[in-house]
């Protein structure tokens, strides 16, 4: 395998790794390559589970769900096909991330008005989808090693995108919560200060009877008093 693929691969399966996540693949013109990228890495057993070729495009819509509509009016090299491939291939693996692979590796291009080497890669989570593209000139082997190549940057490009996203998405959350519950410490806060004037202000209050007011003893009015 390309010492660049394999550098990348490694790269890509930190990443994965750190999080606890699992990856899958569907591959079409580059027939397996980046399934024997993941699986030369030792251990790869606990992060990456199946995978699919799925070069014709009855394959694609039988295996992965790509619409024939997609096909008729994009073709099987396009973004939208692409980013079906991933997302078929997400759901049917059960995983955290997939990879799709969809090109012209050459040397013809079978009729297709699209260029040899260009290809399209689809990476989907279960929260986002997209498809990156470029144009590769090379022979078919160096086309397919550099499709793999592509896939594999794009990827990382991608997931280091989406972390710095779910942190700040994670921050936000965090400050919400606070400023919620300032607010109902505010609130509360305001309310005890709401009461206290409204006890303070009350009508009845002058005239409260505390328990402890004394009686007055009527026995001393007798003697003041002279009887006839």
């Amino acid at each position: 395998m390309d010492e660049d693929v394999q550098a990348a691969a490694a790269r890509l399966v930190r990443r994965i790794k750190e999080g606890g996540h699992t990856i899958t693949v569907a591959e079409s013109c580059t027939g397996g390559l980046l399934s024997s990228a993941f699986t030369d890495i030792a251990g790869a057993s606990s992060w990456f589970n199946q995978a699919w070729v799925t070069y014709s495009n009855e394959a694609k819509v039988n295996e992965l769900g790509v619409k024939e509509e997609s096909l008729d009016k994009k073709g099987a090299v396009s973004a939208e096909v692409a980013i079906q491939m991933a997302q078929g291939a997400l759901m049917n693996a059960n995983a955290d991330i997939a990879i799709s692979i969809t090109g012209i590796a050459g040397p013809k291009n079978d009729g297709s008005s699209k260029k040899i080497g260009l290809v399209y890669v689809g990476i989907a989570s279960k929260h986002w989808a997209n498809a990156e593209s470029t144009q590769i000139g090379g022979n078919r082997a160096e086309n397919k090693i550099g499709f793999v190549h592509f896939a594999l940057l794009s990827t990382i490009k991608r997931w280091d995108e989406a972390m710095v996203q779910a942190e700040e998405s994670r921050r936000e959350l965090e400050r919400q919560k606070a400023d919620e519950e300032a607010e109902k410490v505010q609130f509360e806060l305001e309310r005890q200060i709401r009461e206290e004037a409204a006890r303070d202000s009350a009508p009845w209050q002058d005239d409260s009877w505390d328990g402890e007011t004394v009686v007055q003893d009527d026995s001393s009015l007798d003697n003041e008093v002279n009887w006839d």
